[in-house]
């Protein structure tokens, strides 16, 4: 059996809707400790009430990721209460070019970096430095570290430029964590999925290729983790799609992302928070 098997100790940012939301039930059992993040008080309530139905320990806190001593905080006070097993990087947000002739303004793609990218940034380095504390003392080291990026994260998109590039910065961090911190027995894995049912493609007004619904996907993500996948990419037609578009000469991948529908300009909460 892997060390990370079957986590019983998790913390999951961006818990309260989308995939946070069914990852958090997906997780929920009567020998859990969950520690829920998200933005939306009432909205995590709801969340950490269903999941203390199933039997679940929940801890919650509306802490911004962006705030990396908050977060350093929060996520010791976690793991002082029962050592993590598991943390997940969900947390994020959206935006997108719409009609504008002028493309998406620096302020929106600076405020999707600060959650999208130090956002996991300041969710990895409180659990690293827990993890290697823990594992230098213990004959049987162990941790999992989730970061969720998104089948976007393989080509710059015309309609979501700062999007499209952030969660390309923690899948190429995520990836090459991985290769860094095997030796350690800490496990990496990065996420990226499709279009999953959420507050962020609720806001879209264009066909969305096999959306999924969050529970759906959490199940997949679930047993990815499960089985310590370094890549967790569903669904896999469009991860194919989206991995040959990425290997295209760009003349020809320009062309063909030419044709993708816009998204709205306003920034959208995502389906990790």
């Amino acid at each position: 059996m892997r060390a990370m098997e079957n986590p019983k100790s998790i913390l999951i940012t961006g818990a309260s809707s989308g995939i946070g939301q069914a990852l958090a039930l997906s997780y929920a059992a009567s020998d859990s400790f969950l520690t829920l993040n998200g933005r939306n008080a009432e909205r995590l309530k709801m969340i950490a009430d269903q999941c203390r139905a199933r039997g679940a320990t929940v801890y919650t806190c509306l802490v911004d990721v962006t705030n990396a001593e908050a977060m350093n905080e929060w996520i010791v006070e976690a793991n002082n209460k029962h050592p993590l097993d598991l943390v997940i990087a969900n947390a994020g947000i959206s935006g997108g070019t719409g009609m504008r002739i002028s493309g998406e303004p620096v302020s929106e793609a600076r405020q999707i970096f600060d959650i999208n990218v130090n956002g996991v940034f300041n969710t990895v380095e409180p659990i690293l430095t827990i993890l290697n504390k823990r594992n230098a003392t213990n004959n049987k080291p162990k941790g999992q570290i989730a970061i969720v990026s998104s089948l976007a994260g393989f080509r710059g998109w015309p309609s979501a430029p700062a999007y499209s590039a952030s969660k390309g910065a923690v899948r190429f961090y995520g990836e090459a964590m991985r290769g860094v911190l095997s030796k350690q027995n800490i496990e990496i894995n990065v996420i990226c999925p499709g279009f999953v049912t959420s507050r962020i493609t609720d806001a879209n007004d264009f066909s969305m290729p096999m959306k999924m619904d969050a529970d759906k996907a959490a199940k997949i993500i679930k047993k990815g983790l499960n089985h310590n996948k370094g890549r967790i990419a569903f669904p896999w037609p469009v991860y194919f799609i989206s991995w040959l578009i990425s290997t295209l000469p760009d003349a020809l991948a320009q062309i063909l992302l030419s044709k993708a529908p816009a998204k709205k300009p306003s920034i959208s909460i995502n389906s990790e928070n």
